[in-house]
């Protein structure tokens, strides 16, 4: 992982290539003043070469700030009035990109997802940051992805009503992890004459929420709080009641039910009194056959690994810290292999002091998005005095499980540790205690830089 002072300095000598220009000037200009004190050209000169010259460290200190994902105290919440309200630590809010508008008609349905694959993601960006304006997100940098669904028409679930439809869809990137999680909401138009075929548009807001991977709770009339997250057949219901009175507003996560007017109040209430009396169980985490969808592979992103350390960082005491994203807010901005999104974090500091959140803008990557609905967390560098934390998207990826995490054993025998979270991230620590790079998804203790820890690591496995 590339440093904050690597990165400054990189973009400090790149920006001096680029205003070079700007010494030279200011050079000129306090020579011809010598000559011609008075002058107006002279003094010109010095002040459009003093100006550039103070802007190749102002940019090269801004450019660095976005480009590397850094959080220091600045970025700290101060209150609740600087988010919407105090959020549950199992909170996730996604603010994501409009869906595309359908004729009031169009029947609202679920659709599991079979198969998923990618058919073109190709920006022209490369590594810069993308600015579009307006409440769009350009084609270049929305996959288009094809699928197959099935379609499900009805409520009955003996199989009837279900049929399957094939085609390619431009999806927000913030919503990817609906399709790994297999479960979307599409919008249904009849056809316009006989003959024809219906039209289906995946609406993907309401799909990341039917997915799992933005939370729901409800608050009835009598202030008792309800998590629906993952009851697909109420959240279904109060998706088409919402879609008939013309929107409900959620704060944050949370459907107040004493916020709405009281028609629609009793019409989310008799579910709230019919899920009491039947309760449904939670749809799983992802549904079956994930493999026939998994995207990760097809999509940019860094490349997940245990971690690299810098040997300075190690010696002086540096470690690692869990975050987990409260909340997530898409932008205009766009980098080939993620977005830029405005983001809130709760940051867990190692040294056991209590949580505190901050909001920082970052680019995401894409590959890390699809695993969304299963976790929200994500690793962070904390430097050696404590008051910096780097966003570490290589050991992030591999706690989401993004990529497949083995651990070869001395003896040649290859343990899985994919799905194992608290495995992988103690085994993290460990290297990074002892100042071992391990730059890829594969931990081989049988090589001999590795020996000094092989019966550590083993220990950690629980061999």
């Amino acid at each position: 992982m590339r440093s904050h002072t690597s990165v400054f300095v990189g973009n400090l000598l790149f920006t001096a290539v680029c205003c070079s220009a700007a010494p030279f000037f200011l050079l000129l200009g306090y020579s011809a003043w010598s000559d011609y004190p008075g002058w107006d050209w002279p003094a010109m000169l010095l002040a459009f070469g003093l100006v550039g010259t103070v802007m190749i460290p102002v940019l090269a200190f801004t450019t660095t700030r976005q480009e590397f994902p850094r959080i220091t105290r600045r970025n700290r919440v101060k209150g609740v009035e600087d988010v919407n309200h105090r959020y549950p630590d199992d909170t996730f809010v996604m603010w994501a990109p409009r869906s595309e508008h359908r004729s009031a008609q169009a029947q609202l349905m679920r659709a599991d997802v079979l198969e998923a694959s990618l058919a073109r993601y190709h920006p022209d960006g490369e590594s810069t940051f993308t600015t579009h304006y307006g409440n769009y997100t350009p084609d270049e940098f929305t996959p288009l992805v094809r699928l197959r669904l099935r379609v499900h028409d009805a409520e009955e679930t003996d199989g009837t009503g279900e049929f399957e439809v094939t085609g390619e869809w431009r999806m927000p990137s913030l919503c990817l992890s609906a399709i790994t999680a297999g479960r979307l909401v599409v919008l249904v138009d009849e056809p316009a004459a006989p003959g024809d075929r219906r039209t289906f548009t995946p609406d993907w807001p309401r799909s990341a929420l039917l997915a799992g991977t933005r939370t729901c709770r409800v608050i009835d009339l009598e202030g008792r709080t309800t998590d629906v997250t993952r009851r697909v057949g109420r959240q279904l219901q109060q998706m088409r009641i919402s879609r008939e009175v013309g929107g409900v507003v959620m704060n944050g996560d949370t459907i107040d039910l004493r916020r709405l007017d009281p028609h629609t109040a009793a019409r989310y209430a008799a579910l709230a009194d019919q899920d009491r009396a039947f309760p449904e169980e939670r749809a799983p985490v992802s549904e079956p056959g994930e493999e026939a969808r998994r995207l990760a592979d097809q999509l940019p992103g860094e490349r997940a690994a245990f971690g690299s350390v810098g040997r300075r960082w190690s010696r002086r005491g540096g470690v690692l810290a869990r975050g987990r994203f409260l909340e997530m807010r898409g932008r205009t901005t766009f980098q080939d292999h993620g977005p830029v999104l405005d983001t809130v974090l709760r940051i867990q500091p190692a040294d056991g002091t209590p949580p505190f959140d901050a909001a920082r803008r970052l680019t995401v990557p894409m590959d890390y998005l699809t695993a969304l609905h299963r976790t929200k967390e994500i690793v962070l560098v904390v430097s050696p005095n404590g008051v910096s934390y780097d966003v570490d998207w290589a050991r992030s990826s591999l706690l989401a499980g993004v990529t497949a995490a083995t651990l070869i054993a001395p003896d040649g025998e290859e343990i899985p540790v994919t799905g194992r979270p608290d495995l992988i991230w103690a085994l993290m620590n460990l290297l990074a205690s002892q100042g071992i790079s391990i730059t890829s998804p594969v931990l081989d203790l049988r090589k001999r830089r590795l020996g000094a820890v092989a019966g550590m690591a083993m220990r950690v496995v629980g061999r």
